[in-house]
């Protein structure tokens, strides 16, 4: 699914206009993104928890060169489906 077909599922279905629906989706995307920027967790209860976690540093290879290169920590963002979800998909 796109984000343009997601948009109009929500007009359809909220009975909004496109243009509200896309400006609804962004907000939502852009609030999850700031309080994942900020180091919070996102909980939507009976949906899921986005949170961010840390990825260790590691030894990597090239693998067109074979050489050893170093991976740097980083942040990453992660999606745990809640119940209601996992329990909607698995029907």
């Amino acid at each position: 699914m796109t984000k343009a077909e997601l948009v109009n599922i929500i007009a359809d279905k909220g009975g909004y206009s496109k243009k509200d629906a896309e400006k609804a989706l962004a907000t939502v995307t852009a609030a999850i993104t700031d309080a994942l920027v900020a180091g919070d967790k996102v909980s939507l209860v009976g949906f899921g928890t986005f949170e961010t976690r840390e990825r260790k540093p590691k030894t990597g290879i090239n693998p067109l060169t074979k050489a050893t290169i170093e991976i740097p920590a980083k942040k990453v963002p992660a999606f745990k489906a809640g119940k209601a979800l996992k329990d909607a998909v698995a029907k």
